[in-house]
């Protein structure tokens, strides 16, 4: 079955949530126009310069797509980017209040759930996580392989550079940290003892973390034969990501070395850096204020990473901390003396 098809028979199927989505279809006619107007204007090339193309084919000039293509122009990239933008927007906050209800504790949790049940929402939270990962990665693959077939068609890489710009405004689906958290979320409802009631829904069985070389790696096998791959080593320290915290950018690091870069100490928090600070990967300022803890991703970390190494590095990290809370109030004692 063909892609298309397989991504509308899909989205059919989510008709009655009115979930945001990528107009596959309706892309792919921008591209068959476009294909058209190619195919006339290459009718009208003069005979023998036709002939000089040995196939008969006449290579679209890739210079002037896509702020000059005749088709395309003011159609098929800002109709993809407001769809990209509206998945990835519906995507993070279903995301986030997603994971909020399942990591609070209390009367915060009792709060969440009595407000869920009077909404009439009553899908298992574990069934909502699987269906918003396979909306979010079938709708990445849709995004992708509309770019591919754009580059295909206009003989040119406009496709890839609008991915990259996709990927600076924060709307590409397999940057976004919440993604991240959901999978490690699956890995550990499925590894925790509840599971062992025959009763347990079934996960995304592609789903694991995988070491190699001492470095772990979190892999998921998507549709369509795609697989995603995520270093969970920090770029900073070169060590295991240890509490991960995801900046705006969608870049992550350990909690201490994102504060450590951003030139703020725990006691502060990320959110009270100055603007200026940049993404240590990216170099894009202003990342720090919006960073998100991937509570989730830690648990599984530490499940699952050698029981020797996890207590030295808590004891480092704790060692760190320490240091760092007495630096501060040493620093605030002596202002406050003045001496």
């Amino acid at each position: 079955m063909k892609f298309c098809k397989k991504y509308e028979e899909y989205m059919l199927g989510q008709k009655q949530k009115k979930l945001p989505s990528v107009g596959f279809k309706n892309l792919k006619k921008i591209l068959k126009r476009c294909r058209k107007q190619m195919s006339s204007d290459k009718d009208s090339v003069v005979l023998h310069q036709d002939r000089q193309s040995g196939d008969g084919m006449i290579p679209h000039d890739a210079s002037t797509c896509p702020q000059h293509c005749p088709v395309c122009d003011g159609t098929f990239f800002p109709s993809l980017l407001q769809e990209m933008s509206a998945v990835v927007g519906f995507f993070n906050q279903k995301a986030q209040k997603l994971l909020e209800l399942h990591l609070a504790s209390g009367f915060s949790k009792c709060l969440i759930w009595v407000k869920e049940k009077l909404r009439g929402n009553h899908v298992t939270l574990i069934q909502e996580c699987r269906e918003l990962v396979s909306y979010a990665i079938i709708n990445a693959i849709a995004m992708r392989k509309i770019l591919k077939k754009y580059d295909k068609i206009h003989y040119s890489k406009q496709g890839q550079a609008f991915k990259s710009q996709a990927q600076s405004m924060h709307v590409e689906l397999l940057q976004s940290p919440w993604l991240c958290e959901l999978i490690a979320f699956h890995i550990n409802f499925r590894e925790s003892k509840v599971l062992n009631s025959s009763q347990a829904p079934t996960l995304f069985e592609g789903c694991s973390l995988a070491f190699s070389d001492g470095k772990p790696c979190l892999s998921c096998e998507l549709f369509d034969s795609v697989k995603l791959d995520i270093d969970l080593t920090c770029s900073i320290c070169l060590e295991t990501f240890f509490e991960p915290v995801s900046l705006s950018c969608g870049h992550i690091f350990c909690f201490l070395c994102a504060c450590k870069a951003a030139s703020v100490t725990i006691v502060d928090g990320l959110p009270t850096a100055h603007h200026s600070r940049k993404c240590p990967i990216c170099r894009e300022s202003g990342v720090y204020e919006a960073a998100v803890h991937l509570e989730e991703l830690h648990i599984l970390l530490s499940r699952r990473c050698p029981h020797e190494y996890w207590v030295e590095r808590r004891k480092a990290e704790k060692k760190e901390r320490l240091q760092q809370v007495k630096e501060h109030w040493e620093l605030q004692c002596r202002l406050f003396t003045g001496v």
